[in-house]
């Protein structure tokens, strides 16, 4: 098999697709990830043939031993991206090279099989085509995409798998944050850490987020809609949240994020608004900033908004964070306006209402 091209995959229809009106009744409202699509690509791989059998096919459930790798070792990594609806009908990935480069960047990290990239990308563009009735056209929906490579071989040991399977599924989605805030309210986790230097912070594996879910609870418990971490070794330095990237706002109107040193991920979203601010003119650092910092600059009006970032969230303002022994609100605890134009420029090129100037959209029809 080679790589790249339509004609890689085999393509094999539903034979009982979802009925239009009940695919359309179901994007007026899709939540978020609970609806998918009728079909998903596969792809399997073997120390013997390599990668091979690349499909589209009717999703199904996934037939497994109960010795397979996955499930005792957690040798699985994924991304997630978006497919947009365009004005003129038409539809568009957005940076789907850079998903591909750190979907690799995470299987290296978990001595996975690396998918070609131009066979990562064809994967999630031929689903699209087969799917294309099922990206949303309602403002802020889009069709969410989740490839993911789990370790497959049927064994015991502690090794890495020789046998991987690779897949696309796709959800039909909205807005991430639910309830109406204006923004969210974060809690500080004192006793959990999300990554450590060495670790697989920067790789997008399941792991991460299993071990984020603990502190995740404890914020919901706060009454919080998600939890911040600190970094591993001194505890006081903002690293990122539950699966989100941050970004802090000063009065001066420059822009800060957390650098990436190898526990923090490497988010799409967060690389776009970098460059997205300085086209703006605005001066953006990546540079470490601690939780005692965030406190007093808050107090003091010099950091005036804080919001997080990603592919599901997008882009969501900070109105306040609260710990054992912190509650501080940024600004007037609301969107700001820094936060808000970036948010419309993202917006504006993924669903191609402005001009692309660094070549992100990929279009599919």
């Amino acid at each position: 098999m080679t790589s790249g091209g339509r004609e890689t995959f085999l393509f094999e229809t539903h034979p009982n697709p979802m009925a239009a009106s009940e695919r359309e009744a179901l994007l007026q409202n899709p939540g978020f990830g609970r609806v998918l699509t009728d079909h998903m690509a596969t792809i399997r791989y073997s120390e013997q043939s390599g990668w091979h059998d690349a499909r589209i096919e009717p999703r199904k459930a996934l037939d497994l031993s109960p010795s397979t790798v996955v499930l005792h070792y957690a040798q699985e990594i994924f991304e997630g991206m978006k497919a947009y609806r365009l004005p003129d009908g038409g539809a568009t990935l957005f940076r789907p090279d850079a998903n591909a480069r750190r979907f690799t960047n995470s299987a290296n990290r978990l001595a996975m099989a690396p998918l070609p990239e131009d066979l990562f990308v064809e994967s999630v563009r031929a689903l699209v085509r087969a799917d294309r009735d099922w990206i949303p056209a309602a403002e802020g929906a889009s069709l969410y995409l989740r490839p993911f490579m789990i370790a497959t071989e049927a064994i015991l040991g502690v090794k890495p798998s020789s046998d991987y399977l690779y897949c696309v599924i796709a959800s039909p989605v909205g807005s991430y944050f639910k309830g109406g805030a204006p923004a969210v309210t974060l809690w500080v986790s004192e006793h959990y850490t999300r990554a450590a230097p060495g670790g697989t912070g920067e790789a997008k594996c399941g792991g991460n987020y299993a071990a984020s879910l603990a502190a995740q609870a404890e914020a919901s418990r706060e009454g919080c809609d998600q939890v911040v971490f600190l970094d591993a070794v001194e505890r006081r330095w903002i690293e990122e949240l539950g699966g989100m990237n941050v970004f802090f706002v000063f009065a001066d109107g420059s822009l800060q994020t957390p650098p990436l040193t190898g526990t923090i991920l490497p988010g799409i979203t967060r690389d776009s608004l970098i460059t997205l601010g300085r086209d703006l003119g605005l001066t953006v650092r990546e540079e470490p900033y601690s939780i005692d910092q965030w406190q007093a600059d808050a107090e003091s009006g010099r950091l005036t908004e804080a919001f997080a970032c990603g592919t599901a969230a997008v882009v969501t303002p900070i109105g306040k964070v609260k710990g054992r022994t912190r509650n501080v609100t940024i600004g007037d605890g609301g969107a700001g306006p820094v936060a808000a134009r970036l948010k419309a420029a993202l917006l504006d090129i993924q669903n191609g209402r402005a001009p692309d100037p660094h070549g992100w959209l990929d279009r599919l029809f």
